[in-house]
């Protein structure tokens, strides 16, 4: 292993990082945070100290606060959601002869940290000197548990190695931990100084349990510890609670060469109506049942886990270790979001840390979705179920703003929108599309009858009435969708955004679709034939902008028009460009903060020749400053379908490091959810061609020249299978499960357990396209990205 420039060490299956540096906790914490998609452990060290942002969250449990307005406005939302730092469970504080183990203090002879992504666990191994030059080894072990939902654990060994020493540990549950908040609005510190208000605790023998309940959301939370602890002498305990804290004390004199081993098993569950009786019930019974299978049993049962996840979903690449280790850190953080979610809300930094107010985005259905429909399914249909969970309070959204159907939030917890800034919020409707695509793409991956004829066909109902609703036909007979907000947020409010229209387009088609495949779903939602003949009107009459003096299709109505950016009058530290300009300088201007309707080439791609791809692209890439960790994924993806695979290369490897380098220096608020969906978007849909159109799998591998084969595993339809692409050829064969029909470039074929290799031919994709002065990213020399220079809002 080689530690790289950004302090990590490079390694195909895991993330280590050698000795501390104070400096770096805040980022690394969010690096080594572990996650089953219920509960969320921010990688802090046992001792609580020295510490960046300590976070422990649930999903979904969140504190609600006022939104700031200086002028109101009808359609405003008014009440916002964060997500809270509930109890904290992982603290483990030692003594040694009365010195606290503090690694600021003392010498740290050794200290490594490392998350195991086969494992799923993160472990330490210190040796401490104290100040008063008394030594001690400590190694600890932590998971998050796949298996069982609603438990965390922790293994906590203490050796003395020169010596007799007296060690002391104290086990705590801490709630109200706190915290020095960043943001910028007064109103939110304000909601999270001290949200959680006491309402039971209780300790006995080895556990403890207490509940608290928010001040204003009136959720209600249960967190709770037990011990094992194996010493090989006598040994004291005390156990308290108060409001706030509940502690196991543990006093014992270890000799030199014994250990003290504490195994700590934490419970957390949350519900907005449930008692505190029955709370606390349900975290005591989920102790109880962790207690059973123990420790050991709790680390079989999470690598049986990442065994079988790993044989559907890993991703080979060679000739590039930096990046090997990236896409896995990627897609082992992507499995920890939403594995065990169940209902709740994938948000934008996971339950890493708490950016972005722990809102979901269209980030989860468009960036995320996709890697779990082909990798583990279940976690797509549970975040699809969250969706249509909220979908009354989206209809209501919808009727709040004079439209039919549903209008998804741009942001939310809850389904309730939580935007103040509407013309980046509100109006950028194309995320109730997005819903819709990716409940296509999950049946179509599936063929999940069950969901698509209730829940699915619910979703394609409700939002294809939006967009009847929200568009009209002109004097021409077009169907226009005026005054959107389409993904690039340096455009608003626009008038026929292509991407919007494209998706839309799709969504209407679908709903009519799913409406004649199951009559039942046609009278449920109260459909009739000419609803559905106005869905396939309006979609056939969809109005597509071009323009024909430069061949390119305008990102919407008019952006051609408007006034170029002066990329070379702009200092480079003046990215990105909304914290530094007006909205309306940016709005008037062609400069495009994030992939639109280069977003649009991917996923509606079919509705795009080969040469307009390739036109299209150039024009954007001249005018996309990516001050978004969004756009680099999506822009690899199409690089790599229209041949330029170097520049493929470099922002797959933009979007797979933009959290192990902090590319856009905030990842001490946690990490970048669709980004990481992004590395695996870049080689899977990018070098590997993966699209789906209409329910028929394609491939179309390209292999940069600076690798020397990806091979990457998928599950469609119940088949696991596997593709290898290497220079000049790509194999394909079935792992487990039925033979498949696929496409390789345009050729049908069926892939069997027999492997089926086909050739990839050459392209000369002509000269390469131009990026903003000063934005292009930075060239990859194989095993290092240096680090790109804009911070991200």
């Amino acid at each position: 292993m080689t530690e790289t420039q950004f302090g990590y060490e490079c390694s195909p299956w895991e993330l280590r990082w050698r000795g501390l540096d104070v400096d770096a906790l805040q980022r690394t914490e969010s690096a080594f945070a572990l996650s089953n998609g219920h509960i969320g452990l921010r990688g802090t060290l046992e001792e609580a100290e020295p510490r960046g942002l300590p976070g422990t969250y649930l999903n979904g449990f969140y504190e609600q606060h006022e939104l700031p307005y200086a002028e109101g406005g009808y359609g405003y939302p008014e009440e916002g959601q964060t997500v809270v730092n509930v109890t904290d469970g992982k603290i483990l504080r030692l003594l040694v002869e009365d010195e606290p183990l503090d690694m600021r203090y003392g010498t740290a002879l050794e200290h490594d940290r490392v998350l195991d992504f086969r494992s799923g666990t993160l472990t330490r191994s210190t040796e401490w000197s104290s100040p008063t030059g008394r030594r001690v080894r400590v190694k600890t072990e932590r998971l998050v548990s796949f298996t069982q939902r609603a438990i965390a654990a922790i293994r906590y060994e203490v050796e003395p190695l020169d010596e007799d020493l007296q060690l002391v540990v104290q086990s705590d549950l801490l709630a109200n931990e706190p915290i020095e908040s960043d943001a910028r609005d007064p109103r939110v510190a304000a909601a999270l100084d001290t949200p959680l208000v006491s309402q039971f605790n209780r300790a006995a023998n080895y556990q403890a349990v207490l509940v608290h309940q928010t001040r204003n959301s009136g959720l209600r939370m249960a967190a709770a510890m037990d011990h094992k602890i194996e010493v090989d002498d006598g040994i004291r305990t005390r156990i308290h609670s108060e409001d706030d804290l509940a502690r196991l004390t543990v006093a014992v004199d270890v000799p030199k060469g014994g250990r003290l081993r504490i195994t700590k098993f934490l419970a957390y569950g949350w519900s907005a109506q449930r008692s505190v009786p029955a709370l606390r019930a349900q975290v005591e019974a989920a102790l109880a049942g962790a207690r059973q299978t123990g420790w050991k049993g709790l680390i079989s049962e999470q690598r049986q886990y990442l065994d079988d996840f790993w044989a559907t979903s890993d991703i080979e690449i060679d000739g590039d270790p930096e990046l090997q280790q990236a896409v896995r850190f990627a897609v082992f953080h992507l499995l920890q979001a939403g594995a065990r979610g169940e209902q709740r809300a994938i948000a934008g930094k996971g339950l890493t840390g708490p950016g972005y107010d722990g809102h979901a985005f269209w980030d989860t259905e468009t960036f995320v979705l996709p890697v779990l429909t082909y990798t583990i399914p279940g976690a797509a249909r549970d975040a699809l179920s969250w969706r249509h969970s909220t979908i009354d309070k989206a209809k209501e959204r919808a009727k709040q703003l004079g439209l039919s159907g549903a209008a998804f939030p741009w942001r939310s917890i809850t389904g309730a929108e939580c935007s103040a800034y509407w013309p980046a919020g509100t109006a950028a409707f194309h995320v109730s599309a997005d819903i819709a695509d990716a409940v296509q793409r999950y049946i179509n991956a599936t063929d999940d009858e069950e969901f698509e004829s209730g829940c699915g066909a619910e979703l394609l109902v409700e939002t294809a009435r939006l967009w009847a609703s929200l568009g009209h036909f002109d004097r021409h007979g077009h169907f226009r969708i005026d005054g959107v907000t389409g993904p690039d947020e340096y455009s608003a409010v626009a008038d026929n955004n292509v991407y919007t229209n494209l998706m839309a387009r799709r969504n209407l088609l679908a709903a009519a679709q799913v409406c004649e495949k199951y009559p039942a779903a046609m009278q449920q939602f109260d459909v009739d034939t000419a609803e559905i003949d106005s869905w396939r009107s309006a979609a056939e009459a969809m109005f597509l902008p071009y323009n024909q003096e430069l061949g390119v299709h305008p990102q919407s109505e008019g952006f051609l028009e408007h006034d170029e950016w002066d990329y070379k009058g702009t200092d480079p530290a003046f990215y990105p460009l909304l914290l530094n300009y007006p909205y309306f300088d940016l709005y008037r201007k062609q400069v495009v903060k994030q992939a639109d309707l280069v977003l649009a080439l991917h996923l509606c791609g079919d509705s795009f020749s080969p040469e307009e791809k390739a036109r299209d692209f150039a024009y954007y890439e001249a005018r996309t400053v990516r001050d978004s960790s969004l756009s680099a994924g999506t822009q690899a993806v199409i690089a790599a379908e229209v041949g330029h695979l170097d520049l493929a290369y470099d922002y797959l490897a933009e979007a797979a490091l933009t959290d192990l380098h902090d590319v856009h220096n905030n990842v001490r608020n946690g990490l970048h959810m669709a980004s990481l969906a992004g590395a695996w978007q870049g080689t899977v849909a990018g070098f590997g061609g993966l699209r789906d159109h209409g329910g028929q799998l394609s491939f179309a591998p390209r292999l940069p020249r600076q690798l020397g084969g990806i091979t990457f595993r998928l599950a469609f339809r119940g088949t696991r299978f596997q593709v290898a692409i290497r220079p000049g050829e790509a194999t394909y064969h079935v792992l487990e499960g039925e033979p498949l029909e696929l496409v390789h470039h345009g050729e049908r074929f069926t892939v069997t357990t027999d492997p089926v290799t086909l050739p990839i031919a050459d392209v000369d994709p002509g000269d390469p396209p131009l990026q903003p002065y000063g934005r292009a990213p930075q060239r990859r020399d194989g095993s290092k990205l240096r680090q790109f220079v804009a911070p991200e809002a």
